[in-house]
């Protein structure tokens, strides 16, 4: 951690906008009266008002995201989001706030029990994610093709409808959407895929970089019991 949790640094300007994903719970979804929740909200909205900025959240979704950030439409992505090589010769990224994991599903009573049942098969995921990146790097050595999706909840539904075979998506969101009542399985331990990050595009905004790694900072060491999470994107 490089963040002072005692510090605070100079906002720019009065407020900043965090471009968040549509559809990605526990991390940010709608609750039952459209207002959008969830554990990034919570984390920069605690942030913003520890380092002393408004925020104006925005989720059009995460690949969306990613070019609204690059297009200064926005100053900053939230979305679970991998810190990788490639993305740090685009982006600046914060402290890691959370380790991330990415997991495969099945509908219940699939017969799919290994990659190499894959074969043959459509497996999707969300563009611009690492299972995308994953599944695109091992299509061939398994045999399957990948679909991309834009949301999460149409990726969902596919595999309710029996329109694809299986999906790879961060394994807390799998998780908690099996805890909703999506009739999935997941058959395959999930895989670690690095670290998650806040970002900035590339040379802009580095106070903003800085008050989340002493807000983040400040939540870690006056939590009294943070919580280990698993996802990834």
């Amino acid at each position: 951690m490089t963040g002072d949790a005692n510090a605070k640094a100079t906002p720019a300007k009065e407020t900043y906008t965090i471009s968040m994903d549509s559809s990605f719970a526990p991390f940010e979804y709608q609750n039952g009266s459209g207002k959008y929740v969830g554990i990034d909200v919570d984390i920069i909205n605690a942030i913003a008002k520890n380092q002393g900025f408004n925020v104006k959240l925005t989720n059009p979704g995460f690949d969306a995201s990613l070019n609204a950030v690059q297009s200064s439409q926005a100053d900053a992505v939230l979305a679970g989001m991998t810190i990788t090589d490639a993305r740090k010769q685009i982006f600046d990224f914060s402290d890691p706030y959370y380790t991330s994991n990415i997991r495969l599903a099945v509908a219940k009573g699939s017969k799919v029990k290994s990659y190499k049942d894959l074969k043959g098969k459509t497996v999707g995921a969300k563009n611009g994610t690492s299972s995308y990146s994953w599944l695109e790097d091992h299509a061939g050595e398994y045999g399957f093709t990948v679909r991309a999706y834009d949301e999460a909840s149409t990726m969902y539904d596919s595999l309710n409808s029996g329109s694809i075979d299986a999906l790879m998506d961060d394994e807390a969101v799998l998780l908690y959407a099996i805890q909703q009542g999506r009739n999935f399985t997941t058959p395959i331990e999930g895989i670690a895929t690095g670290e998650v990050g806040f970002a900035v595009k590339k040379g802009t905004n580095p106070e903003l970089i800085e008050m989340f790694n002493n807000g983040l900072a400040c939540l870690l060491y006056t939590s009294p019991s943070p919580r280990d999470i698993s996802g990834s994107r």
